[in-house]
Order: structure tokens, then sequence, then C-alpha cells
């Protein structure tokens, strides 16, 4: 049996099948999966046989059984036999799992052997990927390698009956990983239970406290404590990016937030991952937490740790990545006292060691349906099936919000987030990420694939790796992974819109209308370019962009009256001399120049903030579009100078930013749809993918679909890969896939 099934009690399963219908024989691990052997009358045999197919256990996911006859052999009884190392590695390592139900009622049972052990855990829940070194998945291949099992969990271990049956990170206090609490001048320490409720104590109290988690280090303070979150916040030099909220039920998030029922069951499911979620107008006062914004990212206790804090501690917890800005999350505690030096009062640690480095996963729920934001923790490293087979391939992804992608006998595995590629620790983490998904799945690869960006730090590692190459336009890789996740491969309209991309010939694309498949794409029309006055710095500043907008426009330039005149001067010589002011059609840079205009940003503190909180603003209701014309050229182009010139009258009339705001988006969302149509008429073509960080922003997404939708288009959006360049790799690997199929079916 293939698929995901070490892991997730599947041989306690098979166990109780066989002894159900009086069978004999023998299960085990190998490298490729679960071996069976097992005899007994042919009635028997298909009825075992069926429920394997049909009923195999919650976490477990059957990819293909392989099933031949043997000759009776006449044993008795039936068998858990140790793990084979053989056949090479064929078996997928199951994702991260909050606490089961029962392990929960344990953990708060004080007449239970693990009452408040915060490491609790069974076949149905706990770690496992960050955990496991190698496969098979056995005890001796993860982490939990340096604890030998006491007797009663050896007990609980070895019988097939027990729900921990070879659950390979079973432990208890006796003999398990123990817990630490220090603060950082040293003037205080505790050991176990002591440890957790003093955490709960110093983040009550408005303290910074670093704690290691599964996957690493998260800072956490008081939620409702404004002090606390400010001095976080000056810590990190984080002014203005939303902080997650750990909270202690769902009771508890519903007074802060409005739950829907998509949104209920993301935050409830075994993944645990923050949750995007409307805040509550009562709820304003916690803005500090998400400042310009009405939404919050609220989570769930995702390990028996952080039940204990949320119990012991605020009902409202701040938690964060343990690191510095650019860092990847802290996972080693050699050097985390260090690299959270100043930011952390105290450290809550435990002596398992990390073996793998995992973020909390983000989910927004757009048009009724939970979409990843960032794929991480509880998802990964589960397959994505690709519709071509063929050589193994790695994918590099992009610089910005990097996921590297590995594929395997037609699947893919998208690693977890590994965020920006800008300082030497996160180009470390991408490295270590592509040798250990590598090693995990059993292949070394022979192509990779890599964007077009010269400056990518990705491509340049692509570039030296020594294997065979295969560029990818990244716009096309945008649709291509959204096209992989839906099964599809036959040609789309692509809609992909970002900020800023290589094109194919080192233009900078971002606002693309295409007609592709996986084999290629052409441009059908794109967004009129911006200039990008001072190239990076036009980002971080987005009125260089406003200003770029207007004389584009030839409107007049009002809203910057309050720039040093001599700034602004600059800024225009630089556009109208074309130096260092490259031409964009980035999406992603429109918003920014809106949001300049209308007087809402003028610099922005991190990515997208421009774009985010413009969306934030916007009021709910019909409002009317701006003018945009469709150019009649070959591509097409989507003239905004129209759309600028309306949005600089309403500003110069002191309309409300707001009305600006859900104007825009209005009309942005229209002149997607005249955008389609005109490829419909061209090619007949009806299905629609929408891909690129843009269509992270809800307000746009849900627009766009139900325009399109009412249109009788056919509309692909992402839901398990993220739009935004954390599912780019996956196009590239779908893409150099399709390619090396072709090649090889063409000889």
């Amino acid at each position: 049996m293939r698929g995901t099934v070490q892991g997730v009690g599947f041989r306690p399963f098979v166990h109780r099948l066989a002894a159900e219908h009086s069978l004999s024989g023998l299960v085990l691990n190998d490298g490729a999966g679960v071996w069976i052997e097992v005899e007994g009358p042919s009635a028997s045999l298909a009825r075992f046989e069926a429920s394997l197919r049909s009923a195999p256990p919650p976490f477990a996911r059957v990819d293909s059984i392989d099933v031949s006859v043997l000759p009776a052999e006449g044993t008795h009884g039936f068998r858990i036999v140790p793990s084979v190392a053989s056949g090479g590695i064929r078996t997928l390592v199951p994702c991260d799992s909050a606490p089961c139900s029962d392990c929960l009622r344990e953990l708060l049972d004080p007449a239970d052997r693990r009452y408040r052990y915060p490491f609790i855990n069974c076949t149905a829940c706990g770690p496992r990927y960050t955990l496991v070194r190698d496969l098979p998945y056995d005890r001796s291949r993860t982490t939990m390698r340096a604890f030998s099992l006491c007797k009663a969990c050896r007990e609980e271990y070895e019988n097939p009956n027990d729900r921990r049956f070879h659950a390979e990170p079973n432990a208890c206090p006796a003999c398990g990983p123990s817990l630490s609490f220090s603060s950082s001048n040293g003037d205080a320490a505790f050991a176990g239970d002591r440890a957790v409720r003093a955490a709960a104590q110093a983040v009550a109290e408005g303290r910074i406290v670093a704690i290691k988690g599964v996957g690493g280090f998260l800072l956490a303070t008081s939620a409702s404590d404004p002090s606390a979150v400010q001095r976080l916040r000056t810590r990190k030099h984080r002014p203005h990016k939303p902080f997650a909220v750990m909270a202690r039920d769902v009771d508890e998030i519903e007074r802060v937030a409005h739950v829907s029922g998509a949104a209920r069951e993301a935050l409830t499911s075994p993944a645990r991952p923050i949750v995007v979620l409307p805040l509550r107008q009562a709820s304003l006062a916690l803005e500090g937490l998400a400042p310009g914004l009405r939404e919050i990212g609220m989570m769930l206790p995702s390990t028996p740790l952080h039940f204990l804090l949320l119990a012991d501690g605020p009902a409202l917890q701040v938690m964060t990545s343990g690191n510095r800005s650019d860092e990847p999350i802290a996972v080693d505690e050699a050097s985390v006292r260090g690299r959270l030096e100043g930011i952390a009062d105290a450290f809550l640690t435990h002596d398992r060691a990390i073996h793998t480095r995992l973020d909390d996963s983000v989910v927004r729920v757009v048009a009724g349906t939970a979409q990843s934001v960032r794929r991480a923790r509880g998802y990964v490293p589960a397959a994505i099936p690709l519709p071509f087979g063929g050589p193994p391939v790695v994918a590099t992804g992009a610089d910005v919000k990097n996921a590297v992608c590995i594929t395997r006998d037609g699947e893919a595995f998208l690693s977890q987030h590994i965020g920006d590629l800008a300082s030497p620790e996160a180009f470390g983490f991408f490295e270590e990420t592509i040798g250990k998904l590598g090693r995990l799945l059993g292949v070394v690869p022979s192509f990779v694939a890599h964007d077009m960006h010269p400056e990518y730090r990705s491509t340049h590692w692509a570039l030296s790796s020594g294997m065979e190459r295969i560029a990818v336009q990244h716009h096309h890789a945008h649709i291509a992974s959204c096209l992989a996740e839906h099964g599809r491969s036959h040609p789309v309209i692509g809609v992909a819109f970002d900020g800023t991309g290589c094109g194919p010939e080192g233009d900078l694309w971002g606002g693309e209308i295409l007609v592709c498949d996986m084999a290629g794409f052409r441009r059908a029309g794109h967004l009129r370019p911006l200039a990008l006055a001072g190239r990076e710095a036009a980002i971080r500043q987005p009125w260089r962009v406003g200003l770029a907008a207007l004389l584009d426009a030839g409107a007049p330039l009002s809203a910057f009256d309050d720039v040093e005149p001599a700034r602004r001067d600059a800024i225009r010589h630089m556009i109208a001399r074309r130096m260092s002011s490259p031409m964009a059609t980035g999406a992603g840079r429109w918003f920014d120049a809106i949001a300049a205009i209308a007087g809402l940003r003028r610099e922005i503190s991190y990515e997208g903030q421009a774009a985010i909180e413009l969306e934030a603003i916007a009021p709910a209701g019909d409002h009317e579009p701006y003018e945009v014309v469709l150019e009649k050229c070959t591509p097409f182009v989507v003239d905004l100078r129209p759309t600028v010139r309306g949005v600089a009258r309403d500003a110069a009339a002191r309309v409300a930013a707001g009305t600006i705001a859900a104007r825009f988006h209005e009309t942005l969302a229209r002149a997607l749809l005249l955008s389609v149509r005109r490829v419909r008429e061209e090619t007949g073509l009806t299905p629609v993918a929408l891909s690129g960080g843009c269509f992270q922003n809800k307000l746009l997404a849900e627009r766009v679909i139900e325009l399109l939708t009412m249109d009788g288009f056919e509309v692909l959006v992402h839901r398990r890969v993220p739009p935004n360049d954390g599912g780019v790799a996956l196009g590239q690997a779908a893409i150099a896939s399709c390619r090396c199929w072709h090649l090889a079916r063409n000889g």
C-alpha cells in the first residue's frame, strides 16, 4: 500500500482488521509504504481488501494498492514485524497534526499519568514532518531516538490494540522531552510544569517570551496589552505588519472576529492554520495588532504546550515567528538566545530537537472556501498530483515568499514557506530544504526549473547546480500552479496579477492576461506600464509610482503638493529621462499608485502594505467604476489613464479614500471582465485561471469571480496552494515535467 500510510496508525488498523476477519499473516513498513501478507478463506480476504480501500485511518491517504496472490503457507496468527528499509523510498511523510480529543482529555485529567504533559501524542496526532530524519518512519529515524521509552510507554508502543502502538513520538514525563524556563537576565529558572506556569505568568505580565514549538521558536505576549504589543513591534522593528493571535478556544475568537462556517472548519482542522478573519466593530481596540486593517489573523492552539499556555495565561496571545526581520524562524537553541537578544524577556525551551523548521500556515476564506496564503505546518509535505510524469525535477521558486518543489513519479511536493532569500540565513534554509526534501523523497533530481529573473538568488543557485536547466517565465508559472492544483493541463485564459516579475525579454511584467497551458503561453494583453523611479525605491515609496501615474495620465499633481518640491522634481526628471526608471505592468504597482494618490499610504514598512490597506478601507456595497479603455493592439493594453484622472479628481475634491478604493477595485474587476471577454472572442476559451499575489485580495478576487461566473466563464482559483509567489515553484515544476514528458514522447 502506497501513499501516506506510515505514522498514521496504519499497521494497528491492519492488525485489527485481520483479527476481525480471522486472518493470519503479517504487516510491516518498508521504503515504499506498508507491506501486508494475509492468509485465509477467499471471501474473508475479499472483505479484508474492501475494508482496506474503503475505510483507512483518518489521516491516511492511500494512493495505490498492488495485490498479488501467493500460495497458502498455513500460518497462524497475525504479526506486526519490524520495518525494513528496502525497495527504495516511495512512502510519504505525514504532516504535523494538532492534538486529538483523546490526548486533550488525558492532558487535562488530573488522574492521568500524562496530566499537563506538554508532549502528549498518539498515532492520530502530534509532530511528524518536523521530527523525521529518514524513512521508513520509525522512532530510530526521528529526533525521538534520543529518548528511551519507559516500561509503561514501551507497553503502549508494543501493544497493537493501544492507540499509541508505534506512535513514534510517544513519551511521558518519566521518559520523554522536558521543558525549562529562564529569564533573559538569568534571575529565574524553572523546569517541567513550573516552567509552563512561569511562562504563562510572564505573558500575562506583558513580557515577551520566546517559546520553542514543534517547528521553531515563537514570540508570545499578551494580545490585550497594548504596551506589550508595542514593545514587541519596537524590538522586532515591525511598525505596521499584522501580528497573529492565538486564542484559548473558538468562543474567544468569536468575541473578537466574525467566524464563518468555512473559517471555523479551517480553524478547528488538524492543521490549525492562522485564519484571517474580519474584526468585530466592538473589537477595534485590538487594532494595534493589525494597524489600518479590519481583519486579524487568529488561530487555535496547535500543540499541547500551547493549550497549557492559553489555559494558564491570557485567553488571547500574540504568537509571531521567533526571528529577526528577513531571517527564517529560529530552531537552534545554541544560537537562539543570541538571535533573539534584545527581543525576548524570557525563554521557554525543551530538549527535543527540531529536524525541520516549519512556520504556521495561513489561510483566508475567499468566495466561501479557505485559500492558502502561506503553506507550511499541517499541509506540508502532502503531495499534489501532476498531469504528467517524467524524471524528477527540483523547482527553485521565486526570491520573495520562496518555497521549493520536487517531483517524483507524477507528484509534486511543494515545500514549506521559506521566505525572502535576502539574508544568508534564509538562503541557507533554502538550500537545507532542497536537501532534506530530496532525501525524504529518495530522489536525485535530473532537472532544475527556475525563474527567468537573472538577479534572483534562486536562479543563481539553479545556474550553479550542475543540473540541466529549464527556465520558466514567472507569470506562466503562476497560472501553471493553479492548473496543477486543479489537475488541468489544457489551454486556459490566465490572469496573472502580482507586483513585479521578469518577462521573456527582461522587461517587467505583473498585470498579465495570457493564453496558456502547461506547454507554453502567449501574452494576449496587459495593464498599461508605469515607471518605477528608483527601481526598488519605488516599491518602498508608493508616492513615486503615484506621481508616475499622474504624469502618464496628464493629471494634476496636486495630490503630492506636500512632497518636498526638490524630491518631487527629482522623480519627475528621472521618469522623463528614463533614468533608473524601468517600465512595469505590475498590478500591485497600480494598487500602490492609487493608494498614494488617495492619500492613504506614501511609504510602506512591509510588502504589499499599500494594497492591503486600500482593500481594508473600501466600504461594502455597489460602487460606480472609473473609466477604463482597452486599446486595440496586439497584445492589447488595459489603459488605466482615465481611471487615474478620475481618482485625481476625487482626491482633489476630498472624496473619502474608502470610496476611491471601492471604485478602483470595481474598475479593475470590470477591466478584467472586458479583457477575458476579448480573449474568449478570439480563442473560444471559457476556463479562466486566476493567480498572483493580487488575488489574495478578497474584495478583488470575489468580485472578479462573481463577474466572470455570471458571464459564463469557468473560474479556477487557488485553494491548497498560495496564489502568491509561494506557489510559483509548483508551476515551475509542472511546466518542466510537461516539457520533459513531451520530449520523451517525441523521442
